[in-house]
């Protein structure tokens, strides 16, 4: 269920600002909606996990609050980061 530290790593490469930054509000969506992705389709499977759905329902609004800090901060910043992640269909 949850992300390998490889991938955490591959994800804090492709969207930083900066040589060090494993913090900024992108990264951090990144690695939200991985984990979010991945929680999707183990309560496909597993339909009754109630606390992993409540887990879920934690990220998503983390991941909200996150999105709308930075669309309120950097309007392109925010409209670059949803389109590369496929949010907002």
């Amino acid at each position: 269920m949850a992300i390998t530290q490889e991938r955490k790593q591959e994800l804090i490469n492709e969207y930083k600002t900066h040589d060090n930054d494993t913090g900024s509000a992108e990264v951090q969506i990144a690695v939200l909606t991985e984990q979010i992705t991945n929680l999707n389709d183990h309560l496909r499977t597993h339909k009754q996990d109630h606390h992993s759905r409540r887990g879920l329902l934690k990220m998503v609004g983390k991941r909200r609050n996150l999105l709308n800090y930075l669309r309120n901060k950097d309007i392109t910043r925010y409209r670059e980061l949803i389109k590369s992640l496929g949010l907002r269909r």
